[in-house]
């Protein structure tokens, strides 16, 4: 993660992680006591992973957990796959590794129907803000067609919640459909 100059300072920007290594924790760490005020919520969001699986690499999920417990980092919010992937609730905090696109352009494309890009969520999440810690999860199933986003029919919910379920399992946590047509996150 390279340095800002002053210019750059005051202006928003993407920081880009050579690697998940002890410098780049330490780096963010500094980043983070510099700007989180006690009462803060701090939201980290990483691009990485593949395109497409639902594997989580050892690396990935060490990493998000060191920003948990060495940088002070509250939330995750991984994205890069295109469709959703499994959520962990590491020590009361908040790791999304694949959150899915809630735009794209892979509309009518082949060859991955199995992972239902179609399929998004929006996220509703409720913190403590004095302990930075997650109280609630909410997700509203929504479905793109067209380049338009939708509410997705329950058949869509459905399968999502089991999805986030068999994908959250390692993580110990699931997804309940619930009767107003969210998904609530359970942890084990």
């Amino acid at each position: 993660m390279r340095r800002r100059n002053d210019r750059e300072r005051n202006r928003p920007g993407v920081s880009l992680l050579e690697d998940f290594s002890e410098k780049t924790i330490n780096l963010i760490g500094e980043k983070v006591k510099k700007l989180k005020k006690k009462g803060d919520v701090l939201v980290i969001s990483i691009h990485w992973g593949k395109n497409w699986g639902y594997g989580v690499p050892a690396e990935q999920r060490e990493f998000a957990q060191r920003l948990i417990d060495e940088a002070g980092v509250d939330i995750i919010h991984g994205h890069s796959s295109h469709h959703v992937k499994g959520i962990e609730v590491y020590r009361g905090k908040l790791i999304i590794y694949g959150c899915g696109d809630f735009m794209n352009d892979y509309e009518g494309i082949v060859g991955h129907k199995e992972f239902r890009p179609d399929l998004t969520l929006m996220y509703f999440v409720s913190m403590d803000p004095s302990s930075g810690k997650l109280t609630s999860l909410r997700m509203t199933p929504m479905q793109i067609k067209y380049f338009r986003l939708n509410y997705a029919l329950r058949e869509g919910e459905l399968w999502m919640a089991e999805t986030l379920s068999r994908e959250g399992k390692e993580f110990g946590t699931r997804a309940d459909a619930l009767e107003d047509n969210t998904l609530g996150l359970e942890c084990n």
